[in-house]
């Protein structure tokens, strides 16, 4: 039986998502420099990550002295929660309002928990971005078509942890950036990788440096330039790779982007989304992993069941 028959992956072509994502990724950005600013450096950015919850999406625990607080965005409830570890909470209600408008309900907030902090006002890797504080133009936002989205990422995740359990080399949790609002996964040689060339909107180059300090495959999910779409890349990227075959037919790779795309619906329509989603990630990673190539021996092994111990661990 189709998985697409019990709506286990929601139909995202059937809501009009763009101003809503666009609206959460922007959202996202003023919380997630939040994290940065009060957190420090880890390998590649992954300290200013959010991670997936049972409600939506989170920062973790962020750290202001000795004070221990967590923000979230509630999907369920349609709010942005903010929560100490001494009881304390605010909330910032997600409804249709502006940028800025969040920006300095979110920066209230904190303040009045004894919580202020300054952020760059830029968002990264946007072109043409408007500053927080200047973005008053009114954002729509459904809450259903939130709600969908991240129903979405979560069937997702559950795949990518299949993927990354296949993997015994150094690899990324699984975590939504809200510099391009994507959930990836990375893989890594242990190789180093030739400097990055930067140029990202609003990110300084040093930061794409340190990114992409090391070999590495990555896939992830994100909503895409017209449609939600996954992705996966490599850098560096080795010769012929835009000329690897992968699966499923569905699969292309995109000159502009210089990486393989696959979009969601083509996934969701598929008799068995698991795995259209899984073979894509595995044909990929092995188009740059063989074309590199990696010493794949001793960075693979059979996927273990939920719960049990691998044979090879």
């Amino acid at each position: 039986m189709s998985r697409t028959s019990n709506n286990s992956w929601p139909d995202l072509a059937a809501l009009n998502l763009r101003p809503t994502t666009d609206v959460l990724h922007l959202w996202s950005q003023v919380v997630g420099k939040v994290r940065l600013m009060l957190t420090p450096w880890i390998n590649h950015s992954w300290q200013a990550t959010f991670y997936l919850s049972g409600r939506g999406f989170a920062t973790g625990p962020i750290y202001a002295g000795g004070r221990a607080f967590e923000i979230e965005f509630d999907l369920l409830s349609d709010v942005l929660r903010i929560d100490t570890a001494a009881g304390e909470t605010r909330r910032v209600k997600l409804e249709a309002l502006s940028v800025a408008a969040f920006y300095d309900a979110t920066m209230t907030a904190l303040a009045e928990l004894g919580l202020a902090v300054d952020v760059h006002l830029m968002p990264c890797e946007i072109p043409d971005a408007i500053a927080f504080d200047e973005d008053r133009a009114l954002r729509a936002y459904d809450p259903e078509a939130a709600r969908a989205y991240w129903r979405a990422m979560l069937q997702v995740q559950r795949v990518f942890l299949l993927f990354r359990s296949r993997f015994i080399g150094k690899c990324s949790p699984i975590h939504l950036f809200w510099g391009s609002f994507d959930l990836a996964v990375t893989r890594f040689s242990g190789r180093d990788a030739p400097p990055h060339p930067g140029g990202m909107p609003h990110v300084p180059n040093a930061v794409a440096r340190e990114a992409y300090c090391r070999e590495v495959s990555s896939a992830g999910f994100w909503p895409g330039v017209e449609r939600p779409t996954f992705y996966s890349y490599a850098y560096p990227v080795p010769a012929g790779f835009n000329l690897a075959r992968v699966e499923p037919d569905a699969a292309m790779f995109d000159v502009q982007l210089g990486e393989f795309l696959l979009s969601y619906d083509a996934v969701r329509s598929s008799a068995d989304p698991d795995t259209a989603l899984l073979v894509f990630l595995q044909s990929t990673y092995e188009a740059a992993a063989n074309l590199a190539p990696w010493e794949r021996s001793r960075l693979e092994r059979a996927q273990g069941r939920p719960g049990q111990v691998p044979e090879d661990a």
